[in-house]
Formats: C-alpha cells, sequence, structure tokens
C-alpha cells in the first residue's frame, strides 16, 4: 500500500540548509510584493527636518525607482501605534518593507549615497 504522507514523527530534514529556505522565502516575499519597492516613512509632524526628509526621498524615488515604489508617510504624531508597533525611536525614519530584506534608515535622506545603499539600488 502507497503512503499518501507523512507523519510528524516520521519527518526527516530534506538536507536543505538555513540558508536555501531563507533564500527561497525572500525570492517569495519579493514576488508578492509585485517587483515594487514598499517604503514606509516615519516623520514628527511637519518640521522642516520632516518636510526635507520627505523631499530627498521622493526625488531619489522619483529617479531610481519611477513607477516601482509605494510610498506612505506616516506621521508619528498622528499615528502613535504604527510608530510603536515599528519600533521607531527617532522621525523621520525609512522602513523598506519589500523587496527583502528589510532595512530601517534614520535621518533626512539628504545622503543620496547612503539612501541608494539602504535600498539596495547601489551596492557600497
Amino acid at each position: 500500500m502507497a503512503e499518501k504522507g507523512t507523519s510528524s514523527g516520521d519527518r526527516r530534514g530534506g538536507g536543505k540548509e538555513k540558508s536555501e529556505t531563507t533564500e527561497q522565502f525572500e525570492k517569495t516575499a519579493s514576488r508578492l510584493g509585485g517587483g515594487k519597492y514598499v517604503l514606509r516613512l516615519y516623520v514628527a509632524g511637519t518640521s522642516p527636518r520632516s518636510a526635507q526628509a520627505i523631499a530627498n526621498l521622493k526625488e531619489i524615488c522619483e529617479e531610481h525607482l519611477a513607477g516601482q515604489y509605494d510610498l506612505e508617510v506616516i506621521d508619528v504624531y498622528q499615528q502613535p501605534t504604527l510608530a510603536e508597533g515599528e519600533q521607531i525611536i527617532a522621525a523621520p525614519t525609512l522602513i523598506k518593507k519589500l523587496p527583502l530584506p528589510m532595512r530601517k534608515l534614520i535621518g533626512d535622506m539628504s545622503d543620496k549615497g547612503k539612501v541608494l545603499i539602504g535600498l539596495d539600488i547601489r551596492t557600497r
């Protein structure tokens, strides 16, 4: 009689290394994002530093990711629970959700080179 599956006690390691399964997960998650960059920028009100971060990031995105990004700007004063959930400790903070790996960048996004590296658009 042929077995249709294995019991939980009979599972054997498939020989896959952890890095292979991580790589598969990251590829799957990237496909779910549709190839788009999913970005969240947390700002503190309408301060000049917040306005500068928004302007700098929009310029970078339009220049390097035109049509390939979703940017959500979140004011930590208006939505503090979102900031708390993401463990935001400073503003402005940019979170790159997709493509993986997730990254956090803090500051006004004025150092274009560092932002491009943080978004994995440019290598070091």
